[in-house]
C-alpha cells in the first residue's frame, strides 16, 4: 500500500488531502494513470512528483510504504 498526497487545486479537485492505493511495484507514470482513470477531473500532466519526499521521473517505480506527493505548478504575483 502506498499513500499518495495531493496539494494546490489536485486535492480541490477531487475532495482528499491523501489516498491509500495498492500500486507498489508500479512506476509514477502507472500511478498517474490509475489515478486519472479513478479521478478523471484531476490533471498531472504539469504536476511534480515527489517519493518520499525526493524528487522522482516517471519511471521512478515505487515500494510498499512510499509515499508519494503530486505537486501542480502554482502561479502568484
Amino acid at each position: 500500500m502506498i499513500e499518495i498526497f495531493l496539494f494546490a487545486q489536485l486535492q480541490e479537485t477531487i475532495g482528499k488531502q491523501k489516498i491509500e492505493a495498492p500500486l507498489a511495484g508500479k512506476t509514477i507514470a502507472e500511478v498517474k494513470e490509475w489515478l486519472v482513470k479513478e479521478y478523471p477531473l484531476i490533471s498531472l500532466t504539469q504536476a511534480m512528483t515527489a517519493v518520499n519526499e525526493e524528487f522522482a521521473r516517471d519511471n521512478h517505480i515505487v515500494n510498499d510504504r512510499d509515499t508519494i506527493a503530486f505537486i501542480p505548478p502554482i502561479s502568484g504575483g
